[in-house]
């Protein structure tokens, strides 16, 4: 495998967590961003994941933490843990991912370029034409996406031979596991290369076959959402009654409404916009609705657990 440098284009909820777990296995990351105040929002996502690896470090190297319910394998295997050594790499994480404004200047090097913007066409698009002329010739290109589908922008990369998705879940330094998709035109060992790069950051990753909306982690849980947010704005039930229905009757930790604010609220609200134009009668859920609800959450600043407050709150 020939990736060292890493560029993770936007500092969201997953971006942030795509560089920070990159850099702790020694890549040399850059987190380009739009604005001064990307930075500023990017910044204490960052400052947080410090936070939650220490914390996760320390509670696996407590009795308590040596369970498969607490253990983080994105952090370390059981057989060769080392607290001193995970804590150094968390430290080398925070000091050394790089944030700059400059996309010349972020990707003019870049071995891998990690696309985790918002779920916005125009933007995604916008993006890939901006910085297809700047790339070296080295460059793989992957998107984070998580509903639309890599073919719908290979050609604007210029280079769709070496363009795929490598989809990620939330809190990956515990839930290590990633969706590696190709579109028509990837070739294999670029695809074989993103697989290899996943297993270096400790993910595991998930072939997926054919290129499918959703791939198969999100297939199954944008229906759990759309389905609970659906109860919601239809005045079936409220958010805390809904998720306990979820958690109480499967065992699931989290229900639907704890993992929008998970997630975040901007991209629920991007997710759901997409199925706006879809004729009423067609829509098996009150999509109106549920945009109305989350642009009110977000006009109020109710982001979701980043922003401290969503359909919970959080310290």
């Amino acid at each position: 495998m020939n990736i060292k440098k890493v560029v993770v284009i936007g500092g969201g909820v997953l971006g942030s967590q795509i560089a920070y777990q990159a850099a702790y296995c020694g890549f040399d990351v850059t987190i380009w961003l739009r604005s001064e105040g990307s930075i500023g929002r990017c910044q204490p996502k960052l400052d947080h994941l410090k936070e939650v690896y220490h914390e996760t470090i320390a509670l696996m190297n407590s009795d308590e933490g040596k369970t498969s319910q607490n253990w983080a394998m994105g952090i370390s295997d059981y057989d060769d843990f080392d607290f001193d050594k995970c804590i150094e790499k968390a430290n080398h994480a925070y000091a050394s991912i790089k944030l700059e404004l400059d996309l010349q200047k972020a990707v003019s090097d870049a071995d891998l370029i990690i696309e985790s913007m918002a779920e916005n066409v125009e933007q995604k698009t916008a993006i890939y034409k901006k910085m297809a002329d700047m790339l070296p010739e080295k460059t793989i290109i992957v998107t984070n996406s998580s509903t639309l589908l890599p073919s719908k922008f290979a050609k604007y990369t210029k280079r769709p031979h070496k363009y795929l998705s490598l989809h990620f879940a939330n809190s990956i330094w515990k839930n290590n596991m990633t969706e590696v998709m190709a579109q028509k035109q990837t070739e294999q060992k670029y695809f074989d290369e993103i697989m290899e790069f996943a297993k270096a950051i400790r993910m595991i990753p998930l072939p997926v076959k054919k290129e499918k909306s959703g791939y198969l982690l999100n297939s199954m849980l944008v229906p759990l959402l759309f389905s609970g947010m659906d109860l919601y704005v239809n005045g079936i039930s409220d958010p805390q009654s809904i998720d306990q229905a979820w958690t109480l009757g499967t065992g699931a930790p989290k229900g639907p409404f704890q993992i929008l604010d998970t997630v975040g609220l901007t991209t629920a609200y991007n997710i759901v916009s997409m199925y706006l134009k879809v004729p009423s009668f067609l829509a098996p859920y009150n999509f109106k609705g549920m945009a109305k609800m989350l642009k009110k959450y977000i006009d109020e600043g109710k982001l979701g657990m980043a922003s401290g407050e969503g359909f919970y709150k959080y310290k």
